[in-house]
């Protein structure tokens, strides 16, 4: 029971239903989804049955995975997402000296929603906004993946990305550029990252990967309506 008040216990259960199967990318069983939550396999059913009306959920044989309308809801907070964004990215950009984006998971793909240049560069590398590639290619959809709970097919870049905070891809996207991202963490499930991308052939300073991360973390806490961490003074 949360201390503010009563809850409710069966919407207690379907988001916990979510979060389990959100760990778990391969699903779960009905009967294995009874044994996290504590409760009876009739119970979970009825839970499946409501999440499945509402697109939150899709069954796999006997196993049961996250469904699209999931993905739906979060289009929903693109609008949100791209106004807190936008100012961080232009900050980023500006000192970073390179292209500050936006990217968002949509399905397997990871979509540029939003991009910032550098306002004094003579040269830099142009991203389109609209462009898409695989979430497994680019530091910018790795960041996303290691973001997420662990699962059996995260790649070594994606491991890497989890152990440091954010992930670096070299010629991923294109030839001779270099990318740095981090993930937006406001769930324990996200679906966007903060980055740059800079024409280059080597890994950044560290102290870019340190005001990517902080990057991302300020856009997360503006998000959640939590005290954050301002780039304008480093605290």
């Amino acid at each position: 029971m949360s201390s503010g008040g009563e809850t409710s216990q069966t919407l207690d259960r379907g988001l916990t239903v979510l979060a389990l199967l959100a760990r778990h990318s391969d699903g779960l069983t009905a009967a294995e989804l009874a044994g996290h939550i504590g409760a009876a396999r009739a119970i979970v059913y009825r839970l499946l049955r409501t999440l499945e009306a509402h697109n939150l959920v899709t069954r796999l044989d006997t196993r049961y995975v996250l469904g699209f309308g999931l993905a739906e809801l979060a289009s929903r907070l693109r609008p949100r997402l791209q106004s807190v964004a936008l100012p961080i990215l232009q900050q980023l950009s500006q000192r970073t000296n390179s292209t500050a984006i936006l990217t968002v998971a949509d399905g397997d793909q990871a979509l540029v929603l939003l991009t910032a240049e550098p306002p004094d560069s003579t040269m830099h590398l142009a991203m389109r906004e609209g462009a898409r590639h695989p979430l497994t290619v680019g530091a910018d959809g790795v960041a996303i993946l290691a973001g997420r709970p662990p699962s059996s097919s995260d790649t070594e870049d994606v491991l890497r990305a989890r152990r440091q905070g954010y992930a670096i891809s070299v010629g991923a996207i294109q030839e001779g550029a270099i990318g740095v991202a981090a993930p937006i963490r406001v769930s324990d499930w996200p679906t966007a990252s903060l980055g740059i991308v800079r024409i280059g052939a080597n890994a950044p300073d560290p102290a870019v990967a340190d005001l990517v991360t902080s990057a991302a973390a300020q856009a997360a806490q503006r998000l959640t309506g939590t005290p954050g961490f301002d780039m304008s003074n480093g605290h």
